[in-house]
């Protein structure tokens, strides 16, 4: 049977319908997001104290060219003990090692990754354009021999070891453990290009890791131990 009457709420649910059609509620507006404008990429100005700290860097690349150059032909020798030479006399023992590993470490401790970077790769262009200052000479041919990867490893030794002179305090135990770590990336540098211009042959890997890193390991570790006192001495004699 048809009701004869609505429901109560019907009425009322009709109406408010009627009221919705009527009269739509508004959609709700989005806030606008905020513009973000770019930070543009701001250079930082030149100051005083950036000029000296660069000209101080090339006046020790500088330096550090002259001191692998000079040392390249000098050889490192021992004498004994003062208190001996009285009765023995100064008595010297060569150690069969320039010290041109050594300028490359110092300049490294005492003018930093930058200014050592940059003395060794000017120490090798002008070895293999102009002069003749490699052991053996000099020249564009002289990337064919088997200690010429030692020299390429004197750019990224100088780096580490100035990276990590002046990541810490001037310290003897710091300094000995930069210039330790030199020593380490030029031989595994000069080690892995005796590999390439070698084709991996295995005896003259043998014959180059003995005849340019074992055997002259000894008195570049007294060349380390020269270097750290040195270092040492001259940074904290400039107070930094």
């Amino acid at each position: 049977m048809r009701p004869l009457f609505l429901a109560p709420t019907q009425p009322q649910t009709l109406t408010n319908q009627l009221d919705l059609h009527r009269h739509p509620p508004s959609p709700q507006r989005r806030k606008p997001k905020p513009h973000r404008q770019r930070r543009s990429k701001v250079r930082p100005p030149i100051t005083p104290l950036n000029f000296v700290a660069v000209f101080l860097e090339l006046i020790w690349a500088f330096i550090g060219l002259l001191l692998t150059i000079g040392g390249t032909f000098i050889e490192v020798a021992m004498t004994a003990p003062p208190w001996n030479w009285s009765q023995e006399g100064v008595l010297v023992h060569p150690l069969r090692v320039t010290c041109q590993v050594g300028a490359v470490l110092l300049v490294g401790c005492m003018g930093g990754k930058n200014a050592g970077a940059l003395s060794q790769i000017a120490y090798i262009t002008l070895g293999l354009t102009w002069l003749p200052v490699f052991t053996f000479g000099g020249g564009l041919d002289y990337v064919f021999e088997p200690s010429f990867g030692y020299i390429l490893g004197f750019v990224p030794g100088a780096w580490v070891c100035g990276a990590l002179a002046f990541k810490y305090k001037p310290r003897l135990e710091f300094l000995a453990l930069s210039c330790f770590c030199g020593l380490i990336t030029i031989h595994l540098v000069g080690l892995t290009y005796l590999a390439f211009i070698s084709s991996f042959n295995q005896e003259l890997i043998m014959a180059g890791l003995w005849k340019y890193s074992l055997n002259p390991l000894p008195g570049q570790l007294v060349l380390v131990c020269a270097v750290t006192a040195i270092a040492k001495f001259l940074r904290t004699l400039m107070c930094y």
